[in-house]
């Protein structure tokens, strides 16, 4: 039996750089002052010389926010958009590619994905009109993809019983590229915003943000209950994944509900949820070498085993969900 090496790419670094704000004040007193000024000058002077440079470094500090977090959403678009496509790869493969229509999450995966890259390191202040394109492009591709696996499942005799949802076209698949493509959109969006008060869908833009990557958290938990469900939840470790994340999107809408400050348990959970798509890696892993023949037989197994491109979707919106929360706690 011949066997292709077919590599699966999970590289996607997260690199946020910040911009230092510089003040210089010149301090100058006039030559017909002869006495030495006492202590309510001094502190009047100290006023008038601090105030604008806190205002200056408060004002870098909402600039840097403000572009941070649509870097930080491109990033988070850039990992959806690898999940999604060595998902669909794996899975339109084991499909033999029946439809014409299965290369198209290949193609615009592959596009939100350099996209994605590209944005996490561009920190101009204005939306990019090809990476723009490519995001919504992406989101068209998910709603079209969803449209298609879900007349998979209905066309099957039962519709829509247990055994049509376990084994048939996964519903919640096409979802990655969707969200790969609205986190991208957004990130570019935010970036035509004042940076003194950027705002989104009429709401403050740090709120606006933690919805969508609360939204997004619950939906990826819908598809993830169904397959451990599919499982019987074998392994306690399946329970994590239903459980972690959901506690992280209702903080997050908390924290959008609430008025700006400091949330270190919605921090917390945030990162918890993170780790949660790396280590589940290792799980999917282990699930595929328990298989007959295990990686020796990897060729069949990973088609037929836990999807290992799955759990990093947690590690990207967990990644947005903070960035999201940051600019919230910079509100007024």
């Amino acid at each position: 039996m011949n066997r292709t090496a077919d590599g699966i790419v999970a590289a996607i670094g997260v690199a946020a750089g910040a911009l230092a704000a510089a003040t210089i004040v010149k301090a100058t007193q006039s030559q017909d002052r002869q006495r030495r000024p006492g202590i309510a000058d001094t502190l009047g002077t100290a006023r008038l010389v601090v105030a604008p440079a806190l205002q200056a470094t408060r004002m870098g500090k909402k600039v840097d926010a403000h572009i941070h977090a649509a870097r930080a959403f491109n990033r988070s678009s850039a990992l959806l958009a690898w999940s999604a496509l060595a998902d669909s790869a794996i899975e339109h493969y084991r499909g033999s590619f029946e439809n014409r229509a299965m290369f198209a999450p290949l193609i615009v995966g592959t596009l939100s994905l350099a996209a994605g890259i590209h944005g996490g390191a561009d920190d101009m202040g204005s939306r990019h009109p090809l990476r723009n394109a490519i995001y919504l492009a992406a989101a068209g591709v998910g709603v079209a993809g969803t449209g298609f696996h879900l007349y998979n499942v209905t066309k099957r005799p039962g519709r829509f019983s247990w055994h049509n949802l376990f084994y048939g076209a996964p519903l919640g698949a096409p979802a990655a590229l969707l969200l790969s493509g609205a986190l991208g959109a957004v990130g570019e969006r935010l970036r035509d915003e004042p940076a003194h008060d950027p705002r989104l869908f009429g709401m403050p833009a740090g709120k606006a943000l933690a919805w969508v990557a609360a939204a997004g958290m619950i939906g990826t938990v819908g598809e993830v209950a169904l397959l451990h469900f599919r499982g019987a939840f074998h392994n306690r470790v399946m329970y994590a994944p239903v459980t972690i994340p959901p506690i992280a999107a209702a903080l997050l809408a908390r924290a959008a509900l609430a008025p700006p400050r400091a949330n270190r348990w919605t921090r917390f959970w945030l990162r918890v949820t993170a780790a949660l798509g790396a280590i589940g890696v290792g799980f999917h892993i282990r699930g595929v070498a328990r298989n007959q023949g295990g990686w020796r037989n990897w060729s069949q197994n990973v088609l037929n085993g836990p999807p290992l491109p799955a759990p990093p979707g947690f590690t990207a919106l967990a990644t947005a969900g903070l960035a999201a929360l940051r600019l919230r706690e910079t509100e007024r």
